[in-house]
């Protein structure tokens, strides 16, 4: 009688430190991952907040669009060498560091079909508001999301079947055109007002741009807490995936911006096609994830969208601030050339300056 009370209290000792690893109304539960279920107060959390974000999101690239001159958007569109060059990393680098990542780092075939999903996507809108941060080339940055979001239509179906054919059915992958489609509405119609007003109104398009970039900014950080608080399930996965995770954004943004380079395209084009590469669109990620995959297959790579967006962000957060120290320490500000070339006037009038501006401030 003893011995059996003795492992009774035994079993229930495992029991509860078992309960501290997953809580007991978790969904999806196996030791390796814990989801739980949503309740009333997340559903109508997520709508309100879902609701509050689009809306921002609308106003933030409509200030963007503040930031385009029509004439430099159409020059791209017509000569479109930067945004073919973009073109090749979204849709050739990605999916390709994706499969080599997946194949590296050996890791389940349902989870390799999930990294294969995120480097298939097209880019995000959150590159636009970091690119006008970096002084990038606003033009090319709105016209390499556009393209990039029609063209995934395409262009996702083609990469998934090519590359995901040796671990699934290509066709058991749901892609929610319909979402495809309102996110490029949701990018073009605020944009294009933001044309408008910018070519109508240009001192009045200016005060929108500095206002809406400033709550660009509040709402990525914003976007990054309501992940938290949405996604507030337990969970663990496989170390392997944080390390994609956190190598895979760090590998778009440098590839991307050095096949810029090697294009020929100026520093500050670069830098906006290393933005767009490396920023994906991760909320159609997870659309895609939650359509395709059965409770049981998500417990194994449910949240790798949301790793992927948090390391995306903070490496776009590092290139941002070592890019202004950068621009503090080592480049001239248009002041800066404008005092000199007086200065060298002043001295003599055989030699002028005419004041070299770099693309750096630009």
């Amino acid at each position: 009688m003893q011995t059996n009370f003795l492992s009774q209290q035994f079993n229930a000792g495992s029991l509860a430190e078992n309960s501290t690893a997953c809580p007991a109304n978790a969904t999806i539960c196996d030791g390796t991952s814990c989801v739980l279920p949503e309740d009333n107060f997340n559903q109508t959390l997520s709508v309100v907040l879902s609701t509050v974000l689009t809306i921002m999101l609308a106003l933030v690239m409509f200030s963007m669009g503040c930031n385009v001159e029509l004439k430099n958007f159409l020059g791209h569109m017509k000569r479109p060498w930067g945004i073919f060059v973009g073109f090749l990393c979204q849709f050739g680098i990605m999916p390709l560091t994706a499969f080599l990542l997946s194949l590296a780092f050996n890791i389940l075939p349902i989870q390799a079909v999930v990294v294969m999903i995120m480097g298939c996507c097209p880019g995000g809108t959150a590159s636009n508001i970091i690119a006008y941060w970096v002084d990038g080339d606003m033009d090319l940055s709105i016209s390499m999301t556009t393209c990039s979001t029609l063209l995934a239509m395409g262009m996702m179906p083609l990469c998934l079947f090519i590359y995901t054919k040796m671990w699934t059915d290509a066709d058991a992958i749901v892609l929610p055109y319909d979402s495809i489609g309102l996110s490029l509405v949701a990018l073009v119609v605020p944009v294009s007002f933001g044309i408008f007003v910018n070519n109508k109104w240009p001192s009045k398009a200016k005060i929108i741009l500095k206002v809406g970039s400033i709550v660009g900014a509040v709402l990525i950080v914003l976007i990054a807490v309501v992940g938290g608080i949405l996604y507030k399930g337990s969970w663990v996965i496989t170390p392997k995936l944080w390390i994609i995770g956190t190598i895979f954004p760090a590998a778009g943004y440098t590839l991307g911006f050095l096949l810029a380079r090697l294009a020929g395209l100026s520093w500050h084009r670069c830098r906006t096609v290393s933005l767009e590469t490396g920023m994906q669109n991760t909320q159609l990620c997870s659309t895609i994830v939650q359509l395709s995959f059965t409770p049981e297959q998500l417990e194994l790579m449910f949240t790798f969208p949301l790793i992927y967006s948090i390391f995306q962000l903070l490496f776009a957060l590092l290139i941002l601030g070592g890019y202004r120290l950068y621009r503090r320490h080592r480049v001239k500000t248009k002041t800066d050339v404008e005092k000199t070339a007086q200065k060298e006037d002043s001295k003599s009038s055989a030699k002028m300056n005419g004041g070299f501006a770099s693309d750096e401030v630009k």
